[in-house]
């Protein structure tokens, strides 16, 4: 998904935290005088035919000025419809959106505000957030399309109590939900590898090789066969091998729920990553080190394999097809290893509050980007600036060179806001007809080769809990997901030895283990029956 590409960590300070509500009113205000009766057009463009303002709230990746961004500007000429903006910088967005629900002020539109299920219930149920099926039904043909041709789309968002709250990001065509692992090809070609490790005992060997052999030819002893960045991408790509999801919930084959960190293979994978770290082949700098750090690293030809959406991010330099994907091993645990799919669905991109005077001008506004021209233009940019077409009979495109020079990326991300945020949109392929490069075509193929033929599924659905549920859940994990997380980190380092997990089971178990997998369950097996 392109807008899940690079972000930026932003460094932000006290006194931007202290005046995060700065500027956030309630959309009652500061309307210009601009907003009396207007009537909505059911199709086509102008969406209203006399200008409209409404204030928009949203998070910032930091290379971006919204007023000036050429999709927002060319948007609000097509619909007549002003957007001001309320931001916040991605690092703190979180801050200020729970600061602004508690204000009582609220945008009129909430976008990539990342808004969870507890959210869109807790703010839908005490009247912030409007139900949005009805708007759908009248004002949205092309997000009612992508819910006729998924049902499950409609199962994922909609909420216990029959409404919709939000509307998601739909992305389909991508294999992954987290950041593959890549090998450092020259290494590979430095250590004579012709074929990938396909089992946990050949990838240890791998990468005892990396640390014994010299792998990036220097003289010296200064490999980092494995290196990550609090170890969320090796988990996700590691766990599999003994049979289990990284995800902390998961449902098998047979629609029995687990929860995670209790299970076998769970241990088994502690067992594995402590032996990296003894032995030296995992980075010793895991726990603590930023990821820009771990790149430099790899800039300095130090790292074998490493995460990143690919690998040249990391590595540096252009776009290459020598640092192949790491294709998921399996231990002697099982026959193949289990590997996690993109649910495709991702809830809480776009909000409407009480106070928006026009929901349902908001509602065409927004789904223009559920259909081919809104999504080329909200994740490509306009038309002549980084492309063109080619023959638009075909919705075929190509390139054009970037204006001053410079990473496509990082441009593309001045000109629209759906750059490394989840903004609202769905992934149409026919939008990159035309521009997939043959860097393209081999990722394309990596995945699938490697994951999708492989086996890869969901883990879990995209689905509501309960009020009750929720609250449950809620205060379950506050203190469950800190224990786990600082178990993992001392069992792989051996600050805790593995002798100890039963000790670790029933701290988990007193904590309330068991009841995550039973509320997870009963709502699987709710979302399934619906």
């Amino acid at each position: 998904m392109q807008q899940r590409r690079k972000g930026l960590a932003l460094l932000v300070s006290a006194t931007m935290l202290v005046g995060l509500l700065a500027g956030c009113g309630s959309s009652n205000n500061n309307k210009e005088g601009e907003n009396a009766a207007a009537e909505v057009n059911k199709e086509g463009f102008p969406i209203v035919n006399e200008k409209i303002s409404l204030t928009m709230m949203a998070p910032d990746v930091g290379l971006q000025n919204w007023n000036n961004m050429a999709v927002l500007q060319q948007m609000a000429e097509k619909s007549n419809i002003k957007m001001e903006f309320q931001n916040a910088p991605k690092d703190s967005f979180e801050t200020k959106k729970n600061l602004v629900f508690a204000s009582g002020e609220y945008p009129d539109v909430f976008y990539a505000a990342g808004l969870t299920p507890a959210e869109q219930m807790n703010y839908g149920e005490q009247g912030i957030l409007i139900p949005l099926e009805d708007l759908i039904e009248s004002h949205a043909p092309n997000f009612k399309k992508v819910l006729d041709e998924n049902p499950n789309v409609r199962k994922s968002i909609t909420a216990p109590d029959g409404h919709i709250y939000s509307l998601p990001v739909v992305e389909f065509n991508q294999p992954w939900y987290r950041n593959p692992l890549w090998y450092n090809g020259d290494f590979l070609k430095k250590l004579g590898v012709d074929k990938l490790p396909e089992t946990t005992e050949e990838l240890y060997a791998f990468l005892k090789r990396v640390k014994d052999e010299d792998a990036n030819g220097n003289g010296k002893a200064d490999e980092i066969p494995l290196s990550s960045v609090n170890l969320r991408d090796i988990r996700t790509w590691l766990l599999g091998a003994y049979g289990v999801y990284e995800e902390e919930i998961y449902v098998d084959d047979k629609d029995v729920v687990h929860y995670t960190p209790v299970e076998e293979g769970y241990k088994q994978y502690l067992t594995f990553l402590n032996r990296l770290w003894s032995e030296n082949l995992l980075d010793h700098e895991t726990f603590s080190q930023t990821a820009e750090q771990k790149k430099a690293k790899a800039q300095n030809n130090q790292v074998a394999l490493f995460s990143d959406w690919h690998a040249y991010m990391t590595l540096g330099g252009e776009p290459s097809m020598d640092d192949p994907m790491f294709a998921p091993v399996k231990s002697e645990m099982v026959d193949a290893p289990v590997i996690a799919k993109n649910r495709g669905v991702t809830t809480g991109a776009f909000a409407i509050s009480s106070t928006n005077e026009y929901p349902e001008a908001s509602m065409r506004w927004v789904d223009y980007l559920y259909g081919y021209e809104g999504a080329t233009l909200f994740n490509k940019g306009p038309e002549g600036t980084l492309w063109k077409y080619t023959d638009k009979n075909t919705l075929t495109k190509e390139y054009l060179p970037v204006p001053g020079g410079g990473d496509r990326e990082e441009y593309r991300a001045t000109l629209t806001p759906n750059y490394g945020i989840p903004a609202p949109t769905i992934s149409i392929p026919e939008t990159s007809k035309g521009l997939l490069t043959e860097f393209d075509a081999w990722v394309e193929n990596e995945s699938k080769t490697k994951l999708l033929d492989k086996g890869a599924r969901i883990p879990y659905p995209t689905l509501f809990l309960t009020s009750e549920e929720q609250a449950e859940v809620t205060t379950l994990s506050s203190d469950l997901t800190t224990y786990v997380r600082q178990m993992e980190a001392k069992f792989i380092t051996g600050a805790e030895p593995l002798a100890n997990w039963d000790g670790y089971l029933n701290t988990i178990n007193k904590m309330g283990g068991n009841r995550m997998a039973e509320i997870y369950q009963a709502a699987y097996d709710r979302w399934k029956a619906n």
